[in-house]
């Protein structure tokens, strides 16, 4: 059992009481009656009268039935799956407590369990744990009486006492009690109250401590932005900046004059313009005499800001260069030199612009696009290599306005809304998999030469591989439209995805099939039509990311999301007909799948709680925010108060996340 419970993390008493019930069983009785709503959960008392006497089998099934009978004399057909040694275990007469699922077509119940005896009202709430195989949940259970005798009088309260009166908040200690003993629903409520309050507050004055640390770094000295220069420069552009982009610019200069390091997440939604804001930001380091390291997390969107950044930097001196793994190595050591001797200005690259062998001449700033795809000790890797450089992380994935000062406490943020082209023109439709208005928009599209997205969940794909499978799409659309179609996903080497990526933007084969690859890296102006199958598979947030690939020159554009005819998720897709406000969908796809799923994944960047949701307690976390603020404002707390040690001890866990 200890080998078991060391690979849960589990090493102390202390740690068995922080492994928490994931749910509970209710044993308070229902009030018996001779019939039940179909699929209620009941849990009776009564004795057993009479089994079947032999066991009946299906395949691999065994079914047990036997009868039980409530102290009112109702009478039920009891089914238990696979438990043939009740027969041997439940004596006749006897008194039991059975919980089960009421089967109201077959008039029978589904046993979940069954106790021998009566339960006591007191002892009504049974903790169900998460578990490894081979540790019983009874055997924890005991482990856990165990755990609290022996913390009892031991356990530290992190919780400063004026906040544990200012909440009604209880002990750490009679916290976890409550939670692994509790009498009824309300134990259960008081227990949370205090531990979703106490990780929130530990979670918040990480981020004030953070903060701190960063604004307290100094950086060498060197030369301020030359304002006349960049705003001479911005005058050439072809275009005017958004509101947005100006608001956003002027922050980051802002804090690059600054005697204290930049730590600012530039956010926004598809076609915003974080690009260009980060090329300015890249300029006025440039102004300074300091060298720009742009990083991004695939060769394709490294290549793609190269681009984007040579034809923006051209006719200027500024030298850009661009440094991936899939480069000559000749082609490599010369961009190494470049780097080096400050040749170069601004790099674009990826995990290769951290490696040992890159030298920086100068590094003033680092800019990390889609910041959720790296870890905390790669972006450290890349700051390390500047004297205190000034750090912009981009995220295309808006989180809803209401969280962003909760969740990126340690940073400053800048918002982009604003579209610079005016608003997209993309029209959204829910299809059927055969509606006939598909096929007429593909061929609207190759009319006007034009580009087409059909993305598809996987690459091999599940049962329904004629909607989940890229490979039989991609095939399906190769049969009819010929050698227009071209195909991309996660198991193409980069030389193969950047031919796929080179023969759509030039037009030579005009559909590409391809996975949710193309959610980052792939800017063609051209795509006006974006066909996805099986949406279901996607959280809404990916699916407004990748409606962003279109339209994305001010032209109408459509997006089509395509599900089968027994499809249950229409409901949950209509956000995306009635808007195109990836914040308003960020919030409802936060509501619909959790803080750990906003991208579909759990990379999204968003902290993971043991009991806290920062969704559904987001006042708790409110709360908290105010109260670390005013702990890290008052000296007299940071010299003898547990939790700021605590905050204090784990603090690199939580630094730039």
């Amino acid at each position: 059992m200890n080998a078991a419970l060391e690979s849960m993390g589990i090493f102390t008493y202390a740690d068995v009481i922080r492994h928490i019930p994931r749910r509970y069983d209710d044993y308070n009785y229902t009030t018996p009656k001779v019939e039940y709503e179909d699929k209620e959960r009941l849990v009776l008392k009564g004795k057993i009268r009479g089994g079947a006497p032999h066991p009946m089998r299906f395949a691999k099934r065994i079914l047990y039935r036997f009868y039980f009978e409530t102290e009112e004399g109702y009478c039920y057909l009891v089914e238990a799956w696979n438990r043939v040694y009740l027969g041997k275990l439940l004596k006749q007469g006897e008194i039991y407590t059975l919980m089960g699922n009421y089967d109201k077509k077959r008039h029978c119940i589904s046993l979940i369990n069954i106790v021998s005896g009566i339960i006591n009202p007191e002892d009504a709430f049974k903790p169900i744990y998460n578990l490894p195989n081979d540790i019983q949940n009874f055997a924890f259970s005991r482990l856990v009486e165990k755990a609290l005798t022996e913390e009892k009088g031991v356990l530290d309260d992190l919780i400063p006492g004026r906040y544990k009166e200012k909440y009604r908040l209880c002990s750490l200690f009679e916290a976890y009690s409550l939670i692994h003993k509790p009498k009824n629903s309300n134990d259960i409520k008081k227990a949370l109250r205090t531990l979703k309050y106490q990780e929130a507050l530990l979670f918040e004055l990480k981020n004030q401590k953070v903060r701190a640390t960063n604004k307290a770094i100094k950086k060498d000295l060197r030369r301020g932005v030359n304002i006349t220069k960049l705003e001479a420069f911005i005058k050439t552009l072809p275009f005017s900046l958004s509101s947005d982009q100006r608001k956003a610019l002027d922050e980051c200069v802002s804090d690059m004059d600054q005697g204290s390091v930049m730590y600012r997440l530039l956010q926004g939604d598809v076609g915003t313009g974080k690009t260009l804001v980060a090329a300015l930001a890249a300029y006025a380091n440039y102004t300074r005499s300091q060298q720009t390291a742009l990083l991004a997390p695939t060769d394709s969107l490294a290549r793609q800001h190269y681009e984007t950044l040579t034809k923006i930097f051209e006719g200027t001196s500024v030298n850009v260069g661009l440094l991936v793994g899939a480069m000559e190595p000749s082609e490599k050591r010369a961009a190494i030199d470049d780097i080096g001797d400050g040749t170069t200005d601004i790099v674009v690259g990826t995990h290769a612009l951290f490696s040992k062998s890159v030298n920086y001449a100068s590094l003033g700033l680092a800019i990390i696009d889609e910041q959720h795809k790296f870890g905390v000790n790669q972006r450290t890797l890349l700051l390390d290599k500047g004297e205190h450089a000034d750090l912009l992380l981009m995220s295309a994935t808006p989180i809803p306005r209401t969280l962003t000062m909760t969740i990126y406490g340690d940073l400053d943020v800048s918002t982009l809304t604003e579209f610079p082209a005016g608003k997209r023109e993309v029209k959204t439709y829910l299809c059927k998999k055969h509606d006939k208005k598909v096929g007429k928009l593909i061929e609207e599209s190759l009319a006007n030469k034009k580009r087409i997205y059909v993305v598809v969940p996987q690459i091999e794909g599940g049962e329904d591989k004629d909607s989940t499978s890229v490979l039989t799409v991609y095939e399906k659309y190769k049969n009819y439209y010929g050698d227009k179609v071209v195909m991309m996903h996660g198991q193409m080497n980069e030389e193969e995805k950047n031919l796929a990526t080179l023969a759509f933007k030039s037009g030579i084969c005009p559909i590409m099939v391809a996975t949710s690859l193309i959610e980052v890296g792939i800017d063609v102006k051209e795509a006006n039509l974006m066909i996805i199958y099986a949406p279901s598979h996607f959280s809404l947030s990916s699916l407004h990311q990748l409606r962003g690939r279109v339209g994305r020159d001010g032209s109408k554009a459509s997006c089509v999301l395509l599900t089968n005819e027994n499809a249950e998720d229409d409901d949950k897709l209509s956000v995306l007909l009635k808007t195109d406000d990836g914040f308003q969908i960020a919030e409802e796809d936060l509501r619909l799948r959790g803080p750990g799923e906003l991208m579909g994944t759990k990379q999204s960047g968003l902290p993971s709680f043991l009991t806290a949701n920062i969704i559904n307690d987001f006042k708790i976390f409110e709360c908290a925010r105010d109260d670390a603020k005013e702990i890290w404002q008052n000296p007299r707390y940071l010299d003898n108060q547990p939790i700021v040690h605590e905050a204090e001890t784990s603090l690199l866990t939580y630094r730039i996340s």
